[in-house]
């Protein structure tokens, strides 16, 4: 760019017109705007090319995030029925000592609620 304006500024001297001078200008501001509007065009298609490379990568995380969290929900439904089996089989086996123990948390329950 720098060396047709200097070739324009040198033209001037040697006798042409200022017409053609403008003539130069205008030819290489187009030049630039088309230069300008294909870069435009290729930072907008790189843009959309990492928009949906992003995309794909959270879709990704997001299906292993809610496949976890299924497998999480499984595991602690598991871990709750074991619990209520185990619960029940000690209430079975000992329910002396399980009426024992619910009053003696009653009664410190009550306790804590009563200095309130």
């Amino acid at each position: 760019m720098a060396q047709s304006i200097l070739q324009s500024v040198k033209g001037k001297r040697n006798g042409s017109s200022l017409h053609d001078i403008e003539t130069s200008i205008e030819d290489q501001i187009e030049t630039l705007r088309g230069e300008i509007a294909a870069f435009a065009k290729m930072i907008g298609e790189n843009g959309a090319k990492q928009s949906q490379t992003v995309r794909a990568r959270a879709e990704s995380s997001f299906e292993d995030l809610a496949a976890r969290g299924e497998d999480l929900l499984h595991e602690i439904q598991r871990g709750y029925a074991r619990g209520s089996r185990e619960m029940r089989r000690t209430v079975r086996q000992h329910p002396v000592a399980t009426l024992g123990a619910a009053a003696a948390f009653g009664v410190a329950f009550a306790l804590l609620l009563s200095r309130r």
